[in-house]
């Protein structure tokens, strides 16, 4: 699909008209026209504007003229799972679950093999092969062979394990030990609780790239912590398989 398309598609769906198009992209209504008849295109500052307004990568506005990588994970990037800088643009070097909000979440390869892993067993790898392929893979991507240079020198490692500290030292009864907490992004984890009130309550942002664990209970089975935190909150919850029925049991600021 050609970039005007893309652009006319993108103002229909979200009910606009050229004009009120032209306003959140800083341009004419005449340059509007012009780029959904194919005379022209938008411009470098301006892809950047339109990228942020809507949500949607410079790569898709312009056709997807290239296949966008994670050079964190090797992950395949869809605008639904690509991260934000610290001013809310989109980073289409990453997915949210490496980088997040202008922070790497990754300082050790070993680390993130073990959590890839359980996602690509199936039909394609056995755990073995899983391992071999990320191995030879994961040093090929930008972000390891520049580690030394986008590295935070162990600031981020540093304050997951304080807040593993934190969680630990709440002693929430029946829930083992958080041994490391995860990148997890929002939208796949912000469950729906029910307050003695009666009123359901979601506290999370879907666009946002929290830290957390799942914990089979000491008590026995059917139910398991779920632990997420960050630097304002920590929130500890229990939900039967797939998150089914979440009861909150703890929500705590920092």
């Amino acid at each position: 699909m050609e970039t005007k398309d893309i652009l006319r598609q993108l103002r229909e769906k979200h009910h606009l008209t050229q004009e009120q198009m032209a306003e959140r992209a800083m341009v004419t209504r005449q340059a509007v026209s012009r780029w959904e008849n194919g005379e022209t295109q938008p411009g470098t500052d301006t892809l950047k504007i339109l990228s942020q307004a809507f949500g949607v990568s410079i790569n898709t506005l312009l056709g997807s003229p290239r296949q966008l990588v994670c050079q964190c994970c090797g992950m395949p990037l869809e605008d639904e799972i690509i991260s934000h800088n610290r001013d809310g643009s989109l980073n289409e070097d990453y997915c949210q679950w490496c980088y997040a909000d202008g922070t790497y979440t990754y300082s050790n390869m070993d680390d993130l093999i073990e959590v890839c892993i359980p996602h690509m067993l199936g039909e394609n790898f056995t755990e073995a092969e899983a391992r071999a392929y990320m191995k030879e893979m994961l040093p090929k991507l930008d972000y390891w062979k520049r580690y030394e240079e986008l590295s935070d020198q162990g600031q981020f490692d540093a304050f997951k394990k304080k807040l593993v500290e934190e969680i630990n030292d709440l002693h929430i009864e029946g829930m083992p030990t958080v041994e490391k907490l995860n990148a997890l992004v929002g939208n796949y984890v912000n469950l729906e609780y029910r307050l003695p009130g009666g009123q359901q309550v979601r506290f999370l942002d879907d666009h946002t790239t929290y830290l957390g664990c799942q914990l089979e209970p000491e008590f026995g089975e059917g139910r398991c912590f779920g632990v997420l935190a960050n630097m304002d909150f920590i929130l500890i919850c229990t939900y039967e398989a797939e998150g089914a029925n979440p009861e909150l049991v703890l929500y705590k600021k920092r």
